[in-house]
């Protein structure tokens, strides 16, 4: 009897401890989404002092890792995790996310509440992005992106670099030195929101319904993209 109510609360501690990680895991990517939001926000309320209108508007894919500091990405072994969505024909995806981790960065040691955004700038970046291991390397495929209201003509981030990288601190964005680091899927994080595993491709493609509580994020990076067009049409 003693053994069958130990094997009983055994099972139920490992039920409520997986019930407990899942509850936990959700809440963190969804507060991930919201921060991210507010990152967008303040790339469309920065302009010149943001990313520039033609970047924007460029884009093949929007990355963002919020909180990078925070999350650890000095002083917890490099690693940061974010969202990320990619234009397609049907308009930009359901959001995936994203392990930023490794590598060598910009950024002093020092400096508090820091957030990545990563922009994915050409065809050859975006399979690179959907093979879901991206290596970020010094020779071409990644750059300081350039900050203000417009790009400088004589760059070649158009032509060349396949992922435009900044930081934003205090209100304030930057181009951010970042080599080295690999972006992949962060499944826990997918599986907390969607469900079930979805594949890095499967979601960027276009292929996955949006998810009510990723549907902000959508949103934001939807009129980032819009906001940037109109305001190079005007």
């Amino acid at each position: 009897m003693k053994r069958t109510m130990a094997v009983l609360l055994m099972g139920f501690m490992g039920l409520f401890g997986t019930f407990a990680w899942a509850h936990s895991a959700r809440e963190d990517s969804v507060a991930r989404l919201e921060s991210s939001v507010d990152v967008l926000h303040a790339v469309m309320g920065a302009p010149d002092k943001g990313v520039p209108e033609e970047v924007l508007n460029g884009a093949k894919c929007i990355l963002v890792v919020p909180n990078l500091i925070k999350g650890g990405f000095i002083f917890g072994g490099k690693h940061g995790r974010g969202i990320a969505s990619c234009r397609t024909a049907q308009g930009w995806s359901a959001p995936a996310f994203v392990s930023v981790g490794g590598g060598s960065w910009g950024l002093q040691i020092g400096v508090e509440d820091v957030d990545l955004v990563m922009l994915v700038m050409n065809d050859r970046g975006l399979q690179h992005l959907l093979s879901s291991k991206f290596e970020l390397t010094g020779e071409g495929s990644v750059a300081a992106g350039p900050v203000g209201r417009h790009a400088s003509a004589g760059t070649d981030w158009k032509m060349n670099t396949e992922v435009l990288t900044y930081s934003r601190s205090h209100g304030v964005f930057a181009g951010l030195t970042l080599e080295g680091a690999v972006v992949e899927q962060d499944n826990d994080s997918t599986r907390a929101i969607y469900g079930r595993h979805l594949g890095f491709r499967f979601i960027l493609s276009g292929k996955a319904s949006t998810p009510r509580s990723g549907e902000a994020f959508v949103r934001a990076v939807s009129e980032a993209g819009q906001q940037a067009h109109m305001a190079k049409a005007d």
